[in-house]
């Protein structure tokens, strides 16, 4: 029988060979073993030993890609459960508070629940930010709160000026998956803590089936 692998905390930096891999996969999207070789610095020999391991617990699969002339390559990727091995912050206690609130209050009540979170969040978020008046600025300090808030959030500057907000992991997914107001809700608190003369554009969304949620944002 494989052994069993604990789960990784998305605030926490990675620690074991297979958690390393695994961190890798979730942050940078599927590659094949050389190129994670070449990214965690050790030896593709090493990288495939380790992928095994992981396909045998059902946290890794790969899929064959032609990527130019030559026989196809391993494209690796994470599983469901892979996925699931960043785990959801408290997913079973969440759905069970969000089915009695919609049983007591109704829809009304969970929207007036969402907006009290909105509404703390922003202020919370507008003081972190306060300070900073560059928009890049802005944008890495609204990336370290959502890190911090286990988001797995980091920025990448496009070549047009704009940046790329990426959450590469979601901790309140079985929420958003229960009740879509709070990916609304998070979409509305980004353009108000940027401010009115930044455009805020959701480019990539978890829900939708994509691997990770990720925001265009650029100054008007």
């Amino acid at each position: 029988m494989s052994a069993s692998i604990a789960p990784i905390q998305p605030e926490a930096l990675p620690e074991t060979a297979d958690d390393r891999i695994l961190f890798a996969l979730k942050t940078k999207g599927a590659m094949t073993a050389q190129r994670l070789a070449h990214f965690l610095n050790i030896s593709p020999v090493a990288v495939r030993k380790q992928l095994a391991r992981l396909e045998a617990n059902d946290l890794v699969r790969f899929q064959e890609e032609a990527r130019g002339p030559g026989r196809p390559e391993r494209v690796w990727r994470l599983t469901a459960k892979g996925h699931g091995h960043f785990p959801d912050s408290h997913s079973d206690l969440t759905l069970e508070l969000i089915n009695s609130i919609r049983r007591v209050f109704g829809e009304v009540g969970l929207d007036k629940l969402i907006d009290q979170r909105e509404q703390t969040m922003r202020a919370s978020y507008k003081s972190a930010v306060a300070d900073q008046f560059d928009l890049k600025d802005r944008v890495a300090a609204l990336a370290r709160i959502r890190a911090r808030e286990g988001y797995m959030a980091e920025i990448e500057p496009l070549d047009d000026g704009a940046f790329l907000l990426i959450e590469n992991h979601c901790p309140i997914c079985a929420a958003a998956t229960a009740c879509q107001g709070f990916c609304r809700s998070e979409l509305n608190i980004f353009k108000a803590v940027l401010g009115p003369q930044t455009h805020v554009e959701r480019t990539d969304h978890i829900l939708a089936g994509a691997r990770r949620c990720a925001y265009r944002i650029e100054a008007l």
